[in-house]
């Protein structure tokens, strides 16, 4: 295996690229100006020594807390609980949300090894004690993991103490706008007609 087939080997593990597509990065890369070759490089190499998990949130950032977390501007009674740093950004983007985060850092998932201890469940517990928080929303994927992990939740802070004025909600799921009806799935359409509202 020559330098070009490593570097593909590696490109097409990353998530999203196949064989094809990790072939056309790697030959673009060896057309590329050696400038931005050496920048893109340094890059990847210091990247797990720049970028962490924010110490109060979990979600990526080069300083001891992400910029949300920092801003006093944010709603602070409302938390957001996601499955992965790249969702905090996924919700940002749609600037419908002005609140907090708080990342799991994956979802319960037993065939995976993965149980509740694994992930940050105990921290977003301690978060909401300390009774700022008014309202979890949970937005983990609509998936069996994502509503398991859901419910979990939901159990968890229902059972602790002092916890009694803290809503927790999940966000609605259904049908996508512009969606065709013959081209849904069941799931998808049976969750439409369970979180019908009045219009």
């Amino acid at each position: 295996m020559n330098a070009l087939d490593e570097i593909t080997e590696s490109f097409s593990r990353l998530p999203g690229i196949g064989k094809k597509s990790a072939a056309r990065i790697a030959n673009h890369l060896l057309k590329a100006d050696p400038i931005f070759m050496d920048r893109f490089a340094r890059q990847i190499a210091t990247l797990q020594q720049k970028i962490h998990p924010c110490s109060i949130c979990g979600s990526w950032t080069e300083s001891e807390t992400c910029p949300i977390c920092s801003d006093m501007n944010r709603d602070r009674s409302l938390l957001c609980v996601v499955e992965q740093p790249q969702d905090v950004s996924t919700i940002e983007n749609s600037n419908e949300y002005k609140g907090l985060f708080h990342v799991l850092g994956g979802v319960i998932s037993p065939l995976d090894g993965v149980g509740p201890d694994q992930l940050r469940i105990k921290s977003l517990v301690e978060r909401v004690r300390e009774g700022e928080i008014r309202e979890v929303i949970i937005a983990t994927n609509p998936t069996v993991e994502g509503d398991t992990t859901a419910l979990y939740i939901q159990h968890v802070l229902s059972q602790t103490e002092s916890l009694s004025g803290c809503t927790v909600t999940r966000l609605a799921s259904g049908l996508p706008v512009g969606g065709d009806l013959e081209y849904i799935d069941k799931v998808t359409l049976a969750r439409s007609f369970r979180g019908r509202i009045k219009i």
